[in-house]
């Protein structure tokens, strides 16, 4: 069992490289490489420390759940994460460069976005993909910039998970759609970096169905004590391989069912 010093320390490595934008060593020498529960116990060090400077809970993340960023991350499994406030740059869809200043190493996915017209409070076995499908609102297409202060992504499972799932930014498209105009397991993605394609991927590509994703995230949500609630913004996961970008390029993702998502970058 991992001790309350070596996460407090991960959260400090792990929040200084955060801030002074320099990468930093794994954390798994100090949680080890199994014990999932020191992993959420420093993600969510981070995550208050970012609600401590003024950040607010706005939904999760879903992370590695195409077997395609399963095997570039070498995991075997999804993780979660929060997503908040000040991460949020949907500005860039609407011709505002986004800037790079916060980013260490990122990498971009496309993927489907819900937001949630009610809770996911349920008891474990009523989390059905029936249950999550009626408390979707809307289905939005969404960019995430994946990011990680770990050097060099040398990542096992346990430093994504305690890096808040290797979370970065989002923008998602105002574009929504509900679930009886649009199947989220049947869209098609194509995501180009200066006109060329580089990721392409479908929806069965994330966990069979981005909405099995988001059951399973309602219920590991459930497990954690912190339900999803309603107007939570989920990002379900990647449809295809993440990228790697630079300031200047300009990323677009074309998700069949919406309209596309452009957004150029700066330093």
């Amino acid at each position: 069992m991992t001790s309350h010093d070596a996460i407090s320390a991960a959260v400090e490595r792990l929040a200084e490289a955060q801030q002074t934008r320099v990468p930093c060593a794994a954390v798994r020498d100090l949680i080890g490489t199994d014990d999932l529960p020191a992993a959420y116990a420093v993600q969510q060090g981070l995550v208050q420390g970012r609600l401590a400077a003024g950040a607010t809970v706005v939904g999760r993340k879903i992370g590695a759940t195409s077997e395609a960023v399963q095997r570039q991350l070498g995991v075997d499994q999804p993780d979660f994460g929060y997503l908040l406030s000040d991460m949020d740059v949907s500005h860039g869809a609407q011709g505002t460069p986004v800037s790079m200043r916060t980013l260490l190493q990122p990498r971009v996915e496309a993927e489907v976005a819900f937001v949630l017209a009610q809770d996911i409070d349920l008891d474990e076995d009523d989390i059905t993909l029936e249950a999550v499908r009626a408390a979707v609102d809307v289905a939005l297409p969404a960019l995430e910039i994946v990011d990680s202060r770990i050097a060099a992504w040398d990542i096992g499972f346990t430093d994504t998970v305690a890096d808040n799932a290797s979370s970065g930014l989002y923008v998602v498209g105002r574009d929504g759609r509900k679930l009886d105009e649009l199947e989220p397991r049947d869209v098609v993605m194509s995501l180009t970096i200066n006109g060329e394609e580089r990721s392409a991927g479908t929806g069965a590509a994330c966990l069979g169905d981005p909405l099995e994703a988001l059951r399973w995230l309602a219920v590991q949500a459930r497990r954690f004590g912190d339900p999803l609630r309603a107007g939570h913004l989920i990002l379900s996961g990647a449809l295809g391989p993440f990228v790697p970008f630079a300031p200047g390029d300009r990323v677009a993702a074309s998700i069949s069912g919406f309209e596309p998502l452009v957004v150029e970058f700066e330093e």
